[in-house]
C-alpha cells in the first residue's frame, strides 16, 4: 500500500496545480500566481541539476548561466531583429527571397530611440512591412545557443572532475556576467534589456481572453514546461542512458572499464541540463520583462544547489518538489513574527533560518527530506522480502 503513495500524490498534485488558477480567486491572486511562475521556474532548474549533480556526479556551478545565456539570446533576438519587405539600406540585412532579415544597431544605454529602420522608414517611398518574428523563435534559439554552449564547455572541462570542475564552472559563470555587464551597448549592462512578453498581443483560451500582463497563460506555459523536463529527464533517468550516468557517478574508473564512454555519456547529461537551463531562463525572462546581469550572481547558483538538496539530489521530482518548497519558504520567511515579548525581524533573519534548515538537511538527512519520503514509500517490505529469501534458501533440500 506504501508502495503507490508516490504516485497518488504526484497524482493529486498534478490535479492540483493544473486547477488551480481557475479556482482560486483571493485578493491577492496576481501575487500568488507570480509565487507559483517563479517557483516553477526555480523547479526546472534544481531539478535539471539534481540530474546533473545528482545522478552523474557532475558538480557544476555555471547551470545560472546556461540560464542566462537563454534568457539574453531570447532577450537580443527580441530586440535588434526584424523583417522588412523592402531593403532599408541602413542596418545590416540578409536577403531571405521577397523578404529581409534586418539587425538593428546596438542600442546602448543613453542612445537615442531614432534606429536605423526608423532611418530608413523614413526613407522609403512606398509602403513596407515591417514585422518583429515571433518570440518563440527566440526562445528556441535561446535554447539551442544553451545547448551549444554546453558542449563548447563540456568539451573543454568534463576531463576535469570534483574540485576542478566546480571551478573551472564557477569562472565561467563570472566571465560570463562580465561580458554582460561590460557590453552595454548591446545587453545595456545592468540597466536591464527589456524583453516583449510572452504574449504580447494577448491570448484567448477557452474562449476567454487575456491580456498581455494577465498571469494564467505564463502559468500555464511555465507549468507545462517544467512538466516537459521532468518527463524527460526521467525518461532518460530510466533508460541505459540512465544507467550509464549512475555508474559514473559511482565509479568512472570501473564504469570505463566495462566499456563505457565516459566523457561521451558525460557531455551528453551536461548538454541537456544546459538547454533545459536555457529554456527555462528563456521563458522567465520574458515573463519578467526585464533581465540584467545580476541574475548570474553566486547566490541565486547556491539557492538553486539548497533546493535540489533539500528536496532530494538523487531524484529529480523530490528536487523539483524541493525548488517549489524551498520558493515559498523563503518568501513566507520575509514576514516578520513575534515570539512573546520578542519580535524577529525576518528582513535580517530570514537568510539565517534558511541556511539553518539546509545546514540540519546536509546534517541529517543528505538525501534530502522528500527523497527519504519516497524510499520509505517505495521500498515499503522490501527487508521483509529479503529476510524470507534468505531463509528460504538456507532451508535443507527437500524441506519446505
Amino acid at each position: 500500500m506504501r508502495r503507490h503513495i508516490p504516485a497518488t500524490a504526484c497524482g493529486i498534485g498534478l490535479v492540483f496545480l493544473a486547477a488551480f488558477p481557475l479556482v482560486y480567486g483571493a485578493s491577492d491572486y496576481d501575487y500568488i500566481m507570480h509565487l507559483w511562475i517563479t517557483a516553477f521556474f526555480y523547479a526546472i532548474l534544481a531539478s535539471s541539476w539534481s540530474l546533473l549533480a545528482g545522478y552523474a556526479g557532475q558538480f557544476s556551478f555555471g547551470h545560472m548561466a546556461f540560464m542566462a545565456l537563454g534568457a539574453y539570446t531570447t532577450g537580443l533576438f527580441n530586440n535588434y531583429f526584424y523583417l522588412t519587405s523592402a531593403a532599408t539600406g541602413t542596418c545590416f540585412e540578409i536577403p531571405l527571397g521577397s523578404w529581409y532579415f534586418v539587425v538593428l544597431d546596438p542600442i546602448g544605454v543613453s542612445a537615442s530611440p531614432y534606429s536605423c529602420l526608423d532611418a530608413a522608414r523614413d526613407a522609403w517611398t512606398v509602403d513596407v512591412t515591417i514585422t518583429k518574428p515571433s518570440l518563440w523563435f527566440g526562445i528556441l534559439f535561446g535554447i539551442l545557443v544553451g545547448g551549444l554552449f554546453g558542449w563548447l564547455i563540456g568539451r573543454l572541462v568534463l576531463r576535469l572532475r570534483a574540485a576542478y570542475l566546480a571551478l573551472f564552472t564557477l569562472g565561467f559563470s563570472e566571465i560570463l556576467r562580465a561580458i554582460l555587464s561590460a557590453e552595454i551597448g548591446v545587453t545595456r549592462g545592468q540597466a536591464g534589456l527589456e524583453l516583449d512578453p510572452l504574449f504580447p498581443d494577448g491570448v484567448s483560451i477557452l474562449g476567454a481572453s487575456f491580456d498581455a500582463t494577465d498571469k494564467l497563460p505564463t502559468y500555464y506555459v511555465m507549468f507545462a514546461l517544467l512538466l516537459a523536463c521532468i518527463a524527460l529527464m526521467m525518461r532518460l533517468e530510466r533508460s541505459r542512458f540512465g544507467l550509464f550516468v549512475r555508474s559514473l557517478r559511482e565509479d568512472e574508473d570501473a564504469a570505463a572499464a566495462l566499456g563505457v564512454h565516459t566523457v561521451r555519456y558525460k557531455l551528453y547529461t551536461f548538454v541537456v541540463t544546459s538547454m533545459i537551463a536555457a529554456a527555462a531562463g528563456a521563458v522567465q525572462a520574458h515573463y519578467i520583462g526585464i533581465i540584467t546581469p545580476n541574475i548570474l550572481i553566486i547566490l541565486q547558483m547556491a539557492l538553486v544547489v539548497a533546493m535540489a538538496v533539500v528536496g532530494g539530489l538523487e531524484s529529480i521530482v523530490a528536487a523539483a518538489v524541493g525548488g517549489v518548497v524551498v520558493y515559498f519558504l523563503l518568501e513566507f520567511l520575509r514576514n516578520d513574527f513575534t515570539i512573546g515579548a520578542v519580535s524577529i525581524d525576518m528582513t535580517i533573519w530570514r537568510l539565517v533560518f534558511f541556511g539553518a534548515i539546509v545546514m540540519l538537511t546536509l546534517r541529517f538527512q543528505r538525501n534530502g527530506l522528500l527523497y527519504a519520503f519516497i524510499m520509505w514509500c517505495t521500498r515499503a517490505g522490501v527487508a521483509q522480502e529479503t529476510v524470507a529469501k534468505r531463509a528460504a534458501a538456507q532451508q535443507p533440500p527437500g524441506k519446505e
